[in-house]
């Protein structure tokens, strides 16, 4: 349990670019489930365990609103420091970064077992490596075969030639 925590918090750490573009693309998927989930169960849930007054919990008021006494419309806003609000935006955090970490991890895992069976496939029963099969071309067609030609013969046919065009002019 302890490795699968110390991965979460190198992945929460290092900046991967594909562990980035997976956050982004599922984590706005995730964002409205989230939302709801930390606004309306979890943030009532932490503000109540200190004690809910009508303040609010874990509240820190440091200047009261301005209300118009005649027109009951607010003047000044009041200062408050939330840390209700900041609690739940930490907890919003922590549960869609641990979604995309479980989410990055199955990828991985099915990509190690990917390259595994790939690797597995190119050995052997003994576990030697086996040579990738190489798909041969097929040979060309073989080139007519052409009766060998001497030079003496080639000399003749052309002497033959040369009578036989004295003897038609005659």
């Amino acid at each position: 349990m302890k490795k699968f925590f110390k991965e979460f918090k190198e992945f929460i750490t290092r900046g991967n670019v594909l562990d980035m573009a997976v956050g982004i693309i599922v984590g706005g998927a995730f964002t409205a489930i989230i939302t709801a989930l930390v606004g309306n169960i979890l943030t009532p849930l932490i503000n109540w365990i200190p004690g809910a007054d009508n303040t609010g919990a874990l509240q820190v008021v440091l200047r009261a609103a301005v209300i118009d006494p005649e027109t009951n419309a607010v003047i000044t806003p009041a200062l408050v420091i939330d840390f209700g609000a900041v609690i739940s935006a930490v907890i919003s955090f922590l549960i869609t970064a641990f979604v995309l970490f479980i989410i990055v991890k199955a990828v991985n895992s099915a990509r190690a077992r990917g390259e595994k069976l790939k690797e597995s496939r190119k050995k052997n029963k003994d576990g030697e490596p086996v040579a990738e099969e190489v798909v041969a071309e097929p040979a060309p067609a073989p080139a007519p075969v052409v009766p060998a030609v001497t030079t003496e013969e080639l000399l003749a046919e052309i002497r033959d030639l040369l009578k036989a065009s004295k003897t038609d002019k005659e």
